[in-house]
């Protein structure tokens, strides 16, 4: 007879059991003809150290999706894998550089990539270790990385071929500018949070000394790119004043004024300054009436030579002193708070500068208008539906995607310049020389926004742009599990990249779930010291314990909240199904199957079967729905 040991202890059982499902190959599906195939690909963790809580939700909750399918009889795939997250990571090493006392300049790009990459092969590896502590069931003989040779090969195919169909272009445009991280990051990289400030209420004196203007800014460093005062066109107020001039203060160069319909004449004074360096909207007013474009801004933040006496100035320093200057010289009317939203870097915090500059861009429209039909049709849907209205929202809105990022970390962008005849070649592989004229060409400095490779990972990890048999089977994938914080940077740019380089749909269900917050409902943060390490829990409850306190709280796309009592309830419900097992080993009823049993049962046996009928039949019908909170309630109830 068998004996378990009276009290359960995770550690000594949880290990051993996943080394015995790993040896059996129990999670690497054939491709199988006589199968069905369902697929996950598990979002790729950064490899930027530790995977916290919202990790190991995401993971349970895939992991119990996955399982199911796999006992349902279907070739179940999950497919594991990790991001190289380029700024997050190289701000990483930058900072430990920094402790070591040296810069990206003091190594070079070829140094400075060697210590990224043994970067990735410890954090990577330890990523790799959390989650077969996770006990998550994927098949690892098929793990892949955003940068490994395979996923690269992918990203220089796409890029090349969206280049040629004109969807790839390089520009000057008007792009976010993050002077801590000295990248441009994209529109969906840009948080944004309201702060206190200020409305500066400025004069700007007609050259002809009739008088002036009075205008107010909340960024009055920025006047030193003026190249413009604008009013509507509609506003009678100062329709005298189109066409004339007026005197830029503190700097003393003469400014048109022009009418354009962006000015809305009941919002402040209905007279706006226009900086077409440093924002959007000036931009679009300055490309209309041919304006100039000055920037006055170096990429960290500082003042350059454009701005004069200010030149070298931190922006915020500059911002004192010209406040201070236009005040001495009679510039200043008034000073009103004035509480606004600012942009905001979603990697670092710092204040994103609008700024412009030559970037490489995706054209939008084309691919954004299949990838909301597939979501209209049903062709991709959303659980709950309601964040769909998400995914509308910003693709109903989309603008051009700055892909360009001035980091050594990430794939570089295959375009090559003429050193002599400044050519452009884009091509997989750097030429002899420029096709045009015989000279030396050099490559593009800066690598793509690590969205870009994220968007292939459906089909990339599974061989394109090879035609694979794992691509040829498993692809399109069934569900993607993630968050609702990435539909816009991860899940539209998927779905749009599936249709146009496999011709359908990455997934047909994005299962949105919420994020893992403290007792208080509060987001788990380092600032705030309530970030709660899955690995710690493991170690204290275990594993299943951990993922069924996850699973029984999740509602879908709904946040939930951590507790020790919910883990304490969690680990005695584990500690249940235990001494279950030991009363049945102690009985010797190990040997006993359903067509051993006798035809007549008794009442208690057969009042019981039907209970584990109705809660078998439930709990699937719960589990398809991803109602797996519900399920897992009901497996608590009946036991």
């Amino acid at each position: 007879m068998k004996e378990l040991a009276k009290q359960y202890n995770p550690k000594e059982v949880e290990s051993r059991i996943y080394s015995n499902w790993m040896e059996a190959g129990y999670f690497r599906p054939e491709c199988d003809p006589d199968k069905t195939p369902y697929t996950i690909v598990m979002p790729p963790p950064n490899i930027t150290g530790q995977l916290h809580m919202g990790h190991a939700l995401d993971m349970s909750l895939q992991d119990v999706i996955i399982r199911l399918k796999r006992m349902q009889g279907y070739s179940a795939l999950w497919l594991p894998g990790t991001d190289h997250a380029s700024i997050a990571t190289e701000a990483r090493i930058v900072e430990t550089m920094r402790e070591e006392g040296i810069t990206k300049d003091d190594i070079g790009r070829e140094g400075f990539l060697e210590r990224a990459w043994k970067w990735k092969e410890q954090y990577g590896g330890r990523i790799d270790e959390q989650l077969k502590y996770l006990g998550s069931s994927c098949d690892w003989s098929r793990e892949r990385f955003t940068m490994d040779e395979g996923c690269s090969k992918a990203v220089l195919d796409v890029f090349c071929k969206l280049y040629e169909k004109g969807l790839i272009y390089r520009g000057e445009r008007i792009i976010n500018w993050c002077p801590h991280c000295r990248t441009s990051i994209s529109d969906a990289e840009v948080e944004f949070e309201e702060q206190d400030g200020f409305f500066w209420h400025l004069r700007y004196p007609f050259s002809d000394g009739s008088g002036y203007l009075e205008l107010a800014t909340t960024r009055p460093e920025t006047l030193l790119g003026d190249t413009a005062v604008a009013v509507n066109p509609n506003d009678e107020r100062y329709i005298s004043a189109v066409g004339k001039t007026v005197i830029l203060p503190i700097v003393g160069r003469e400014i048109p004024v022009v009418a354009d319909d962006y000015v809305e004449m009941d919002f402040g004074t209905g007279v706006v300054k226009i900086t077409p360096a440093h924002d959007p909207n000036d931009y679009e007013v300055g490309l209309r009436h041919d304006l100039e474009i000055i920037n006055v801004l170096n990429e960290d933040g500082s003042v350059n030579e454009n701005g004069g006496k200010y030149c070298g100035m931190d922006r915020y320093e500059c911002r004192k002193q010209i406040v201070k200057d236009l005040e001495e010289g009679g510039f200043l009317v008034r000073v009103e708070p004035y509480k606004h939203n600012v942009g905001t870097c979603y990697r670092c915090g710092t204040t994103v500068e609008p700024r412009i500059s030559k970037q490489w861009f995706v054209k939008m429209q084309p691919l954004a208008e299949p990838a909301i039909k597939a979501v209209e049709d049903g062709s991709v849907r959303f659980v709950p539906e309601r964040f769909s209205k998400t995914y509308f929202n910003w693709m109903y809105n989309i603008k051009d995607w700055c892909i360009s990022r001035q980091l050594w970390w990430g794939h570089r962008i295959p375009a090559y310049y003429c050193d002599d005849c400044g050519e452009v070649i884009v091509a997989k592989e750097q030429p002899d020389c420029c096709p045009k004229c015989g000279g030396k060409v050099h490559q593009d400095e800066d690598t793509l926004d690590t969205w870009f490779s994220s968007a292939l990972w459906p089909f990339s990890t599974l061989g394109w742009p090879e035609e694979t048999e794992d691509l040829k089977y498993f692809y399109p994938t069934d569900t993607l599990v993630t968050g609702y914080d990435i539909i816009f940077f991860w899940v539209a740019r998927m779905i749009f990249s599936g249709i146009e380089h496999m011709g359908e749909v990455p997934f047909r269900t994005v299962f949105i779930h919420g994020l893992v917050r403290d007792a208080q409902g509060r987001k788990m943060s380092k600032s705030l010291g309530n970030g709660i390490d899955p690995l710690d829990v493991i170690d204290e409850y275990g594993t299943d314990a951990l993922r069924f306190m996850l699973a029984s709280s999740v509602s879908p796309g709904n946040d939930m909240r951590y507790s020790d009592e919910k883990m304490i309830a969690a680990r005695n419900f584990c500690n249940k199904m235990w001494n279950a097992g030991r009363f049945i080993l102690m009985n010797d009823v190990d040997g006993v199957k359903p067509d051993t049993l006798p035809a007549e049962l008794e009442i208690e046996d057969r009042w019981i079967l039907t209970q584990l009928e109705n809660v078998i039949q439930e709990v699937t019908a719960n589990l398809e729905h991803f109602e797996l909170g519900i399920a897992a309630s009901k497996v608590y109830d009946f036991a």
